[in-house]
């Protein structure tokens, strides 16, 4: 009896034992799955639960006096409606997906707008049209095919858009009215088109032609004809940003033809010349928009990372002054329909994304959101640090750095984005802050060769067979890590994603034994099997990047540089993340990566979301993997040895 008694205690004990073990580890989300991802200690989820609940707020368009705003107050972003300076933010939208792009008539919101939406981030875009009124929508699109850009006619009764449902392949341009009778006004055999602008009278189309961020073209589609008119010559190769209809006909657009750096230009619809509105611009013009009555001209500039407003009259091009604007990253930004306000989102390096309201009779600047910060304290945010460094071949490689109060030497984190053309900005991060402020990490953001915002020259310094060179830059920056007394040379982890992990996994081909860790997020692993399974759609678009693997001279090429190929020279432990539903880098790239390495012994942590695509955006499914590499980088790079 008294072995019976200990025997069902020890049992009892183990039991308890477990359950309480359990209970001190986080739930893995239903559609997570994990391979050599070892329990995540529930204590790192509630000294780091503030930082997940951080929400962002951006403004999408009017209705009447009223902003739409997207914003988060659950696991998705959603539709909601602010009716004043910091009121209450109605919810429109319930939906389970997030809201992923809306289109609202020029004159500001009546009763419908058209909202975009995927499923399990597959990118294959739906349109939906929903009554504001009763909060009722239904499809307007097939269910399957991916459409895009939806733009509304002026009479509000049509809209168009661009859709590959005729091959999956190719960009077709269709027009549709709200009983879904539809009509195609372009079908097209290369290269990526979308609707710009539509003519006051409705009877023609600003439509462009996106072949790589090098090379775009703008015409005028004229639609009871099928006209299409190239507005420029046939032998243009520049790069064509967004265009739009102003007063009579004439046509303002962002381009850098004869420049650097795209300008802002006006086309003079009876002369046909063209004249550049923005030339005292050093730096990329980032966007614009006309009001609603053409009088008006609002655009930014993208200076180093740092947005800058001009407001200007479109009859003399003469400047209207404009209050002091908070330093940070402009986003959406749109007249009211009487156009004496505008409605624009700011991002600052140490705030969220929030809504302001810029009254332009009084020239005065309101804010209408502040998001919740839950509960951190705003005046410990880290502001990042603009440094330089010299690379291999002597140019000067522009990078931001968010340094951790205390002396060092300190850990670093080198983040690379991806694109390849994209630009890290200094915008407001949780991530970044918490691995600053928590983990006690340097943070650095470098903007390698190839990055946009720096001039086409720069721009094109990694096309083709260059492409090795942007690793270099990483290497370079290594180099000059070792210089520096409060950084620690010996403590190093990459990060990135998309094109960023192709980065990452680069690196730990060529600077392994300088690394500590890396963290890749949809990365590419074999630019050949990339470009053979990325979505038909897309197949064009990143060949005119990275080179065209169906001739043998770039095949073979590509094959030597990717990072599937030179797995024997990899030793630093990797966390990888990817969604199964992935359009642009398909789930294979990091299946294929993970075997490799596990089989040459490489510690890999593998985190796939079957409901997921092109990175995480369900609320659960991001936590889950910030606070799994949060761990991560605990083991690998923080714990000394």
């Amino acid at each position: 009896m008294k072995l019976l008694l200990l025997t069902i205690s020890i049992l009892y004990c183990s039991v308890f034992s477990l359950v309480e073990l359990r209970a001190n580890e986080l739930a893995i989300p239903p559609e997570i799955k994990t391979t050599n991802v070892p329990p995540i200690d529930r204590g790192v989820s509630e000294k780091l639960s503030r930082y997940l609940n951080v929400r962002s707020a951006t403004a999408v368009g009017w209705q009447d006096d009223r902003m739409l705003v997207v914003t988060r107050f659950g696991q998705t972003s959603q539709l909601h409606r602010v009716s004043q300076a910091m009121g209450y933010r109605e919810q429109l939208t319930f939906f389970e997906e997030p809201i992923r792009g809306i289109s609202i008539p020029e004159g500001g919101a009546k009763d419908h707008v058209i909202i975009s939406q995927d499923r399990g981030g597959s990118e294959f875009y739906q349109l939906y049209l929903l009554d504001l009124k009763d909060g009722s929508s239904h499809l307007l699109s097939d269910g399957r095919s991916r459409y895009s850009g939806a733009v509304w006619a002026p009479d509000s009764q049509r809209f168009g858009y661009s859709t590959t449902e005729r091959n999956g392949r190719n960009w077709d341009i269709r027009v549709q009215d709200l009983t879904g009778q539809s009509v195609s006004v372009l079908e097209t055999t290369e290269g990526s088109w979308s609707i710009e602008d539509w003519s006051s009278d409705g009877a023609r189309m600003l439509v462009s032609k996106y072949i790589s961020i090098n090379e775009s073209y703008l015409y005028e589609l004229d639609l009871e004809t099928g006209a299409l008119e190239n507005l420029f010559s046939e032998d243009q190769r520049t790069s064509i940003g967004a265009a739009e209809y102003g007063l009579n006909g004439d046509i303002y657009y962002t381009s850098d033809e004869r420049s650097e750096f795209m300008q802002l230009h006006r086309l003079d619809s009876k002369s046909g010349g063209s004249e550049v509105i923005s030339s005292d611009a050093l730096w990329n013009v980032e966007a614009f928009s006309l009001s609603p009555d053409k009088n008006l001209i609002l655009y930014s500039i993208n200076e180093g990372g740092i947005s800058k407003a001009k407001l200007l009259n479109a009859d003399d091009l003469s400047e209207i002054p404009l209050p002091k604007m908070p330093r940070g990253i402009l986003g959406f930004s749109r007249f009211s329909p009487d156009s004496q306000s505008i409605a624009f989102s700011l991002n600052m390096p140490v705030s969220p994304t929030d809504v302001y309201r810029l009254d332009l009779a009084s020239a005065s600047l309101e804010r209408w959101t502040q998001s919740e910060i839950a509960g951190l304290d705003r005046r410990g945010f880290v502001e990042p640090e603009l440094i330089t460094y010299r690379t291999f071949d002597g140019r000067s490689i522009p990078a931001f750095m968010y340094a951790p109060p205390g002396e060092g030497p300190h850990p670093v984190l080198i983040s690379i984005h991806g694109g390849p053309e994209g630009q890290y900005r200094p915008y407001f991060s949780t991530t970044i802050q918490s691995f600053v402020k928590e983990l006690g990490v340097t943070y650095i953001a470098p903007n390698v060769r190839g990055s946009a915002g720096y001039g086409k020259s720069y721009l094109r310094l990694d096309n083709g067979k260059l492409r090795e060179d942007s690793v270099r830059d990483i290497g370079s920056l290594l180099d000059w890590i070792d210089t520096q007394p409060d950084l620690d040379q010996n403590r190093v982890v990459v990060m990135g994603g998309s094109y960023g992990g192709y980065m990452v996994l680069a690196s730990m081909v060529h600077y392994g034994k300088r690394l500590k860790a890396a963290v890749e997020r949809v990365g590419i692993s074999n630019f050949v099997t990339f470009l053979e399974n990325t979505q038909p759609y897309r197949q064009d678009l990143r060949r005119a990047e990275y080179g065209d693997e169906r001739l043998a001279d770039m095949r073979e090429f590509l094959t030597e540089i990717s990072p599937l190929t030179h797995v024997d020279k990899m030793i630093t432990p990797v966390m990888i993340s990817q969604g199964a539903n992935d359009p642009r880098v398909p789930l294979s790239e990091s299946e294929q990566i993970v075997d490799a390495l596990k089989g040459s012994g490489v510690p890999v942590w593998y985190v796939l979301a079957n409901n997921e695509g092109h990175g995480f955006r369900k609320q659960a499914n991001r936590e889950f993997q910030f606070l799994t590499t949060v761990q991560f980088l605990r083991k690998h790079l923080l714990e000394k040895e």
